[in-house]
């Protein structure tokens, strides 16, 4: 056995008393776990043995070792050229993805997907690992987004979307120089059946949506806007900045005329949420793309 305590929130140590197997001891000092629990910990580098990942499960111990387990998953950063894990733990994955990237699979792309690439490097892990989509991002948009490892977290999020997500804001280089330092968008959007998406005044063809705005930096030509989303339909900041006069630079679709930096002008730069299931509140940040800030000369 061992005496245990806290490093901190996110990391519990425990110091070995006797000579013992690895395992044997974690089965022992950690009895919430299953052993295939165990084996999930030491597979993905969250077991420490004085300071230094361990992943074999007959590794020996001596007295006076310290054992360490960490909480969470450490993200391993980049799985691929266009994306990268920014957090991940058993129930969530979080990613920082570059404009081009789809969501998940279209009928013109079926592979080079955020949910592809996420779900084979799950798979990497454990075979019958899988990961579930809780929202998306347009292709074109770069930014945070979120992926659920079970159906019950995935359904746990959507259910109440609208509370467990406490902020999702974005950075849009939007057409012309806004002069109003913030204010508020709100329509009816709704999609028509050639499947293109409008809005509209009448509460009675459409559902509601709002979308509020502030000034970070603008020039004559160009204004970078902090977007938060008050409501999530689908493609409301490009439809509510096209009604605002202002369209997303590079945003053909709706109503943009130039295209200063090859790519559409929106980030999801902040993403926070409750937990689903530790009910802790989680926060990540991604920076505003460099060509978005050299448009506008924001340091």
């Amino acid at each position: 056995m061992g005496i245990t305590g806290q490093i901190n929130k996110n990391e519990s140590f425990m110091e070995v008393k006797e000579e013992i197997i690895l395992m044997q001891f974690l089965l022992q000092n950690m009895k919430h776990k299953s052993r295939d629990n165990v084996k999930s910990l030491l597979r993905n580098k969250q077991v420490l043995v004085n300071g230094e990942p361990v992943t074999q499960f007959n590794h020996e111990l001596k007295t006076g070792d310290q054992v360490a387990v960490r909480a969470e998953r450490k993200a391993d950063g980049i799985v691929a050229r266009n994306m990268r894990i920014v957090f991940e733990d058993e129930h969530i994955i979080v990613i920082d993805k570059n404009a081009g990237l789809l969501s998940m699979a279209s009928d013109n792309e079926k592979y080079l997907t955020a949910y592809n690439i996420l779900s084979n490097y799950v798979k990497q892990q454990k075979p019958s690992n899988r990961i579930f989509i809780v929202h998306r991002l347009d292709r074109d948009t770069s930014g945070l987004m979120m992926f659920a490892r079970s159906e019950k977290v995935q359904s746990l999020l959507q259910r109440d979307w609208k509370h467990n997500v406490t902020a999702r804001t974005y950075v849009a280089l939007v057409e012309g120089e806004v002069t109003e330092p913030e204010g508020v968008v709100k329509s009816y959007i709704y999609e028509s059946k050639a499947l293109v998406m409008h809005s509209t005044r009448n509460p009675e063809k459409g559902d509601l949506a709002i979308t509020r705005f502030r000034k970070l930096k603008s020039n004559t030509d160009y204004t970078l806007l902090e977007i938060m989303l008050e409501t999530g339909k689908k493609n409301q900041i490009r439809l509510h900045m096209q009604e605002l006069g202002h369209s997303i630079a590079g945003d053909k679709k709706y109503g943009a005329t130039t295209s200063p930096i090859g790519r559409l002008g929106l980030h999801a730069s902040v993403l926070a949420f409750i937990h689903p299931l530790t009910g802790k509140e989680m926060r990540f940040e991604s920076k505003v793309p460099a060509k978005f800030r050299r448009m506008v000369k924001l340091d």
